[in-house]
Protein backbone atom coordinates (compact mmCIF):
# COMPACT_ATOMS: atom_id res chain seq x y z
CA UNK A 1 0.00 0.00 0.00
CA UNK A 2 1.53 3.22 -1.19
CA UNK A 3 2.02 5.47 2.37
CA UNK A 4 0.43 9.16 2.34
CA UNK A 5 2.59 12.41 2.07
CA UNK A 6 1.38 14.04 5.18
CA UNK A 7 2.65 17.36 5.28
CA UNK A 8 2.65 19.97 7.82
CA UNK A 9 1.84 23.53 8.74
CA UNK A 10 5.19 24.74 6.86
CA UNK A 11 4.99 22.37 3.72
CA UNK A 12 7.19 19.92 4.91
CA UNK A 13 6.55 16.02 4.09
CA UNK A 14 6.54 14.08 7.65
CA UNK A 15 6.05 10.52 8.64
CA UNK A 16 2.60 9.69 9.61
CA UNK A 17 3.74 7.81 12.34
CA UNK A 18 5.99 10.23 13.87
CA UNK A 19 3.90 12.66 16.00
CA UNK A 20 3.21 15.60 15.31
CA UNK A 21 5.04 18.65 17.01
CA UNK A 22 3.26 21.76 18.91
CA UNK A 23 0.36 23.24 16.96
CA UNK A 24 1.97 26.12 14.67
CA UNK A 25 0.68 29.69 15.47
CA UNK A 26 -2.36 30.52 13.80
CA UNK A 27 -2.11 32.75 10.40
CA UNK A 28 -1.29 36.71 10.91
CA UNK A 29 -3.26 39.08 10.79
CA UNK A 30 -4.35 40.76 7.91
CA UNK A 31 -3.59 43.96 6.25
CA UNK A 32 -7.42 45.43 7.66
CA UNK A 33 -6.93 45.02 11.33
CA UNK A 34 -3.88 46.53 11.04
CA UNK A 35 -5.22 49.77 8.87
CA UNK A 36 -7.71 49.82 11.90
CA UNK A 37 -4.94 49.68 14.54
CA UNK A 38 -3.60 52.47 12.84
CA UNK A 39 -6.60 54.27 12.94
CA UNK A 40 -7.41 53.96 16.07
CA UNK A 41 -3.77 54.92 17.44
CA UNK A 42 -4.00 58.01 15.28
CA UNK A 43 -7.86 58.66 16.41
CA UNK A 44 -6.14 58.33 20.12
CA UNK A 45 -3.26 60.32 19.85
CA UNK A 46 -5.37 63.01 18.67
CA UNK A 47 -7.51 63.00 21.30
CA UNK A 48 -5.08 62.93 23.69
CA UNK A 49 -3.71 66.09 21.93
CA UNK A 50 -7.05 67.96 21.76
CA UNK A 51 -8.12 67.65 25.48
CA UNK A 52 -5.57 69.31 26.73
CA UNK A 53 -5.35 71.92 23.59
CA UNK A 54 -9.10 72.59 24.33
CA UNK A 55 -9.34 72.85 28.25
CA UNK A 56 -6.61 75.79 27.90
CA UNK A 57 -8.51 77.48 25.06
CA UNK A 58 -11.60 77.71 26.64
CA UNK A 59 -10.01 78.77 29.88
CA UNK A 60 -8.26 81.26 28.38
CA UNK A 61 -11.38 82.15 26.55
CA UNK A 62 -13.42 82.49 29.67
CA UNK A 63 -10.65 84.32 31.30
CA UNK A 64 -10.51 87.07 28.78
CA UNK A 65 -14.92 87.41 28.69
CA UNK A 66 -14.66 87.72 32.69
CA UNK A 67 -11.87 89.92 33.43
CA UNK A 68 -13.33 92.74 31.11
CA UNK A 69 -14.21 96.13 32.48
CA UNK A 70 -18.17 96.06 30.87
CA UNK A 71 -20.63 95.51 33.79
CA UNK A 72 -23.74 93.55 31.91
CA UNK A 73 -26.09 94.26 34.66
CA UNK A 74 -25.48 97.89 34.70
CA UNK A 75 -25.56 97.78 30.74
CA UNK A 76 -29.03 95.86 30.18
CA UNK A 77 -30.64 97.54 33.24
CA UNK A 78 -29.83 100.80 32.02
CA UNK A 79 -28.89 104.21 33.81
CA UNK A 80 -31.49 104.68 36.03
CA UNK A 81 -30.83 101.18 37.76
CA UNK A 82 -30.25 101.82 41.69
CA UNK A 83 -27.14 99.79 43.20
CA UNK A 84 -29.29 97.17 44.59
CA UNK A 85 -30.77 96.23 40.79
CA UNK A 86 -27.71 95.84 39.84
CA UNK A 87 -26.61 93.41 42.53
CA UNK A 88 -29.65 91.60 42.08
CA UNK A 89 -29.10 91.47 38.01
CA UNK A 90 -25.49 90.58 38.98
CA UNK A 91 -26.23 87.72 41.02
CA UNK A 92 -28.87 86.14 38.52
CA UNK A 93 -25.90 86.20 35.47
CA UNK A 94 -23.75 84.50 38.08
CA UNK A 95 -20.79 87.45 38.02
CA UNK A 96 -20.98 87.54 42.04
CA UNK A 97 -19.36 84.15 42.02
CA UNK A 98 -15.38 83.69 42.12
CA UNK A 99 -13.89 83.36 38.29
CA UNK A 100 -12.93 80.03 38.91
CA UNK A 101 -15.92 78.54 40.03
CA UNK A 102 -17.97 80.26 37.14
CA UNK A 103 -15.39 78.85 34.71
CA UNK A 104 -16.50 74.87 36.04
CA UNK A 105 -19.77 75.54 35.91
CA UNK A 106 -19.76 76.97 32.66
CA UNK A 107 -17.40 74.48 31.23
CA UNK A 108 -19.19 71.57 33.04
CA UNK A 109 -22.43 73.15 31.39
CA UNK A 110 -20.51 72.44 27.94
CA UNK A 111 -20.07 69.80 28.16
CA UNK A 112 -23.66 68.70 28.57
CA UNK A 113 -24.99 71.08 25.80
CA UNK A 114 -25.72 73.94 27.46
CA UNK A 115 -23.85 77.02 26.99
CA UNK A 116 -25.95 79.70 28.88
CA UNK A 117 -28.36 82.41 27.57
CA UNK A 118 -27.54 85.59 25.78
CA UNK A 119 -27.41 88.72 28.65
CA UNK A 120 -29.39 91.01 26.44
CA UNK A 121 -31.97 89.01 23.96
CA UNK A 122 -32.41 86.02 26.60
CA UNK A 123 -31.89 83.28 23.82
CA UNK A 124 -30.06 79.86 24.41
CA UNK A 125 -27.06 80.49 23.00
CA UNK A 126 -26.72 76.79 21.80
CA UNK A 127 -30.11 77.53 20.23
CA UNK A 128 -28.50 80.76 17.85
CA UNK A 129 -25.19 78.96 17.06
CA UNK A 130 -27.20 75.72 16.16
CA UNK A 131 -29.26 78.42 13.70
CA UNK A 132 -26.00 80.07 12.26
CA UNK A 133 -23.42 77.49 12.03
CA UNK A 134 -24.69 75.23 9.23
CA UNK A 135 -24.45 78.84 7.00
CA UNK A 136 -20.81 79.08 8.41
CA UNK A 137 -20.23 75.15 7.92
CA UNK A 138 -21.38 75.27 4.24
CA UNK A 139 -19.17 77.78 3.29
CA UNK A 140 -16.17 76.60 5.00
CA UNK A 141 -17.03 73.02 3.48
CA UNK A 142 -17.67 74.53 -0.15
CA UNK A 143 -14.14 76.50 -0.28
CA UNK A 144 -12.44 73.30 1.07
CA UNK A 145 -14.19 71.32 -1.07
CA UNK A 146 -13.08 74.23 -4.14
CA UNK A 147 -9.85 73.99 -2.44
CA UNK A 148 -8.98 70.39 -2.80
CA UNK A 149 -10.64 70.18 -6.25
CA UNK A 150 -8.56 72.90 -7.81
CA UNK A 151 -5.26 72.81 -5.83
CA UNK A 152 -5.59 69.11 -6.63
CA UNK A 153 -6.25 69.27 -10.33
CA UNK A 154 -2.98 71.99 -11.24
CA UNK A 155 -0.64 70.42 -8.68
CA UNK A 156 -1.10 66.65 -10.46
CA UNK A 157 -0.58 68.82 -14.16
CA UNK A 158 2.37 70.86 -12.66
CA UNK A 159 3.87 67.78 -11.58
CA UNK A 160 3.53 65.48 -14.62
CA UNK A 161 4.31 68.79 -16.77
CA UNK A 162 6.88 69.85 -14.33
CA UNK A 163 9.80 71.94 -16.13
CA UNK A 164 7.03 73.39 -18.97
CA UNK A 165 4.83 75.97 -19.38
CA UNK A 166 2.33 74.49 -17.54
CA UNK A 167 4.40 74.45 -14.69
CA UNK A 168 5.73 77.82 -14.66
CA UNK A 169 2.25 79.25 -15.47
CA UNK A 170 0.46 77.41 -11.95
CA UNK A 171 3.70 78.04 -9.95
CA UNK A 172 3.17 82.01 -10.97
CA UNK A 173 -0.32 81.72 -10.48
CA UNK A 174 -0.17 80.04 -7.35
CA UNK A 175 2.05 82.47 -5.99
CA UNK A 176 0.06 84.95 -6.61
CA UNK A 177 -3.25 83.81 -5.23
CA UNK A 178 -1.59 83.16 -2.35
CA UNK A 179 -1.55 86.58 -1.50
CA UNK A 180 -4.55 87.80 -2.07
CA UNK A 181 -6.63 88.86 1.32
CA UNK A 182 -9.86 86.82 1.20
CA UNK A 183 -12.04 90.11 1.64
CA UNK A 184 -10.03 91.36 -1.86
CA UNK A 185 -10.98 88.27 -3.30
CA UNK A 186 -14.68 88.63 -2.16
CA UNK A 187 -15.04 92.36 -3.40
CA UNK A 188 -13.60 91.67 -6.86
CA UNK A 189 -15.79 88.48 -7.68
CA UNK A 190 -18.95 90.67 -6.49
CA UNK A 191 -17.76 93.38 -8.85
CA UNK A 192 -17.54 90.55 -11.58
CA UNK A 193 -20.15 88.20 -11.54
CA UNK A 194 -22.82 90.48 -9.66
CA UNK A 195 -22.36 94.07 -11.27
CA UNK A 196 -20.32 93.45 -14.56
CA UNK A 197 -21.95 89.82 -15.40
CA UNK A 198 -24.69 89.70 -13.17
CA UNK A 199 -25.10 85.85 -12.39
CA UNK A 200 -24.78 85.44 -8.84
CA UNK A 201 -26.24 87.20 -6.22
CA UNK A 202 -23.57 89.57 -4.37
CA UNK A 203 -25.05 88.79 -0.61
CA UNK A 204 -27.76 87.43 1.35
CA UNK A 205 -28.05 83.79 2.22
CA UNK A 206 -30.70 80.76 0.91
CA UNK A 207 -30.78 77.75 3.11
CA UNK A 208 -30.77 74.52 1.04
CA UNK A 209 -34.56 73.83 1.50
CA UNK A 210 -35.26 76.80 -1.17
CA UNK A 211 -33.42 74.74 -4.09
CA UNK A 212 -30.10 73.43 -4.48
CA UNK A 213 -29.94 75.55 -7.00
CA UNK A 214 -30.65 78.76 -5.42
CA UNK A 215 -28.57 77.43 -2.15
CA UNK A 216 -25.33 76.80 -4.29
CA UNK A 217 -25.63 80.38 -6.20
CA UNK A 218 -25.60 82.29 -2.97
CA UNK A 219 -22.91 79.74 -1.57
CA UNK A 220 -20.59 80.08 -4.40
CA UNK A 221 -18.49 83.15 -4.49
CA UNK A 222 -17.75 83.12 -0.94
CA UNK A 223 -16.60 79.72 -0.93
CA UNK A 224 -14.60 81.04 -3.59
CA UNK A 225 -13.02 84.52 -2.14
CA UNK A 226 -12.33 82.23 1.09
CA UNK A 227 -10.69 78.87 -1.08
CA UNK A 228 -7.97 80.82 -3.27
CA UNK A 229 -5.45 80.52 -0.58
CA UNK A 230 -5.55 77.19 0.63
CA UNK A 231 -5.82 76.39 -3.04
CA UNK A 232 -3.02 77.99 -4.28
CA UNK A 233 -0.79 76.12 -1.13
CA UNK A 234 -1.87 72.97 -2.28
CA UNK A 235 -1.15 73.05 -5.39
CA UNK A 236 1.98 73.74 -4.28
CA UNK A 237 3.18 70.99 -1.52
CA UNK A 238 1.37 68.93 -4.24
CA UNK A 239 3.43 69.72 -7.17
CA UNK A 240 6.61 69.56 -4.61
CA UNK A 241 5.31 65.74 -3.68
CA UNK A 242 4.47 64.62 -6.83
CA UNK A 243 7.37 65.75 -8.23
CA UNK A 244 10.05 63.79 -6.15
CA UNK A 245 7.89 60.75 -5.93
CA UNK A 246 7.19 60.32 -9.81
CA UNK A 247 11.34 59.94 -9.83
CA UNK A 248 11.00 56.82 -6.97
CA UNK A 249 12.25 53.76 -8.56
CA UNK A 250 8.88 52.23 -7.90
CA UNK A 251 7.23 54.71 -9.98
CA UNK A 252 9.65 53.76 -12.60
CA UNK A 253 9.37 50.04 -12.16
CA UNK A 254 5.51 50.32 -12.71
CA UNK A 255 6.19 52.34 -15.83
CA UNK A 256 8.34 49.38 -17.11
CA UNK A 257 5.88 47.21 -16.53
CA UNK A 258 2.95 48.39 -18.64
CA UNK A 259 0.53 49.70 -16.12
CA UNK A 260 -1.33 52.99 -17.39
CA UNK A 261 0.09 56.26 -17.38
CA UNK A 262 -3.29 57.37 -15.47
CA UNK A 263 -2.87 54.86 -13.16
CA UNK A 264 0.46 55.57 -11.93
CA UNK A 265 0.31 59.18 -11.46
CA UNK A 266 -3.46 59.07 -9.72
CA UNK A 267 -3.00 56.05 -7.96
CA UNK A 268 0.38 55.18 -6.27
CA UNK A 269 2.34 58.71 -7.44
CA UNK A 270 -0.90 60.71 -5.96
CA UNK A 271 -1.27 58.63 -3.08
CA UNK A 272 2.30 58.39 -2.26
CA UNK A 273 3.04 62.37 -2.62
CA UNK A 274 0.05 63.53 -1.20
CA UNK A 275 0.92 63.92 2.19
CA UNK A 276 2.84 67.42 2.21
CA UNK A 277 -0.31 68.72 0.81
CA UNK A 278 -3.11 66.74 3.13
CA UNK A 279 -1.28 68.45 6.15
CA UNK A 280 -1.13 72.04 4.60
CA UNK A 281 -4.85 71.86 4.47
CA UNK A 282 -5.54 70.83 7.68
CA UNK A 283 -3.47 73.83 8.74
CA UNK A 284 -6.04 76.01 6.34
CA UNK A 285 -9.08 74.77 8.05
CA UNK A 286 -8.74 77.00 10.89
CA UNK A 287 -7.93 80.24 8.51
CA UNK A 288 -11.01 78.96 6.95
CA UNK A 289 -13.04 79.28 10.17
CA UNK A 290 -11.34 82.77 11.06
CA UNK A 291 -11.57 84.25 7.55
CA UNK A 292 -15.02 83.78 7.03
CA UNK A 293 -15.86 86.09 9.73
CA UNK A 294 -14.63 88.59 7.11
CA UNK A 295 -16.31 87.04 4.37
CA UNK A 296 -19.53 86.65 6.46
CA UNK A 297 -19.59 90.37 6.76
CA UNK A 298 -18.85 91.21 2.81
CA UNK A 299 -21.53 89.10 1.64
CA UNK A 300 -24.22 89.86 4.43
CA UNK A 301 -23.91 86.22 5.55
CA UNK A 302 -26.21 85.24 8.80
CA UNK A 303 -23.34 83.13 10.22
CA UNK A 304 -21.33 82.46 13.30
CA UNK A 305 -18.49 84.57 12.47
CA UNK A 306 -21.68 87.45 12.08
CA UNK A 307 -22.94 86.05 15.34
CA UNK A 308 -19.64 86.31 16.94
CA UNK A 309 -18.86 89.80 15.51
CA UNK A 310 -22.27 91.33 16.73
CA UNK A 311 -21.86 89.83 19.88
CA UNK A 312 -18.06 90.95 20.89
CA UNK A 313 -19.37 94.96 19.40
CA UNK A 314 -22.67 94.41 21.83
CA UNK A 315 -20.16 92.73 25.03
CA UNK A 316 -22.78 89.72 24.73
CA UNK A 317 -19.87 87.47 26.72
CA UNK A 318 -21.72 84.36 26.74
CA UNK A 319 -22.39 84.10 22.68
CA UNK A 320 -18.77 84.77 22.49
CA UNK A 321 -17.93 82.25 24.34
CA UNK A 322 -19.93 79.89 22.97
CA UNK A 323 -19.25 80.49 19.39
CA UNK A 324 -15.70 80.39 20.09
CA UNK A 325 -15.90 77.01 22.26
CA UNK A 326 -18.19 75.48 18.88
CA UNK A 327 -14.93 77.38 16.64
CA UNK A 328 -12.25 75.79 18.86
CA UNK A 329 -14.06 72.25 18.79
CA UNK A 330 -14.35 72.66 14.72
CA UNK A 331 -10.99 72.99 14.47
CA UNK A 332 -9.56 70.12 17.08
CA UNK A 333 -11.76 67.67 15.39
CA UNK A 334 -10.61 68.44 11.82
CA UNK A 335 -7.26 68.10 12.75
CA UNK A 336 -8.07 65.18 13.85
CA UNK A 337 -9.43 64.47 10.80
CA UNK A 338 -5.68 65.31 9.05
CA UNK A 339 -3.78 63.26 11.12
CA UNK A 340 -5.73 60.06 10.33
CA UNK A 341 -5.82 60.85 6.93
CA UNK A 342 -2.26 61.65 7.08
CA UNK A 343 -1.48 57.48 9.00
CA UNK A 344 -3.29 56.43 6.14
CA UNK A 345 -0.98 57.67 3.41
CA UNK A 346 2.01 56.67 5.17
CA UNK A 347 1.55 53.10 4.61
CA UNK A 348 1.63 53.62 0.53
CA UNK A 349 4.08 55.45 0.82
CA UNK A 350 6.16 52.62 2.03
CA UNK A 351 4.58 50.07 -0.48
CA UNK A 352 6.38 48.27 -3.04
CA UNK A 353 4.95 47.74 -6.45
Amino acid sequence: MTALNVRDAAGRVRDPATPAGPASPGPRPGPVPAAVARTAAALGRALLIALPVLLVSTFITFMLGGLTDQDPASTVLGDSATPADVARMREAFGLDRPLLSRYASWLWGALHGDLGSSWFTKIPVAQSIAERLPVSLSVAAGALLIAVVLGGVFGVLAAVRQGGRLDRTVTVVTSVLATVPGFVAAIALITVFSLLVPVLPSGGWAPPSAGLLTWASFLLLPSVSLSLDAAADVARQLRTGMADTLHENYIVGARVRGLPGWRVVLVHALRNGAGPAVAVLGMHVPRLIGGAVIVETVFALPGIGDLTKTAALGGDVPVVQGALLVTIGVVLVSSALVNVLLVKLRPAARREI
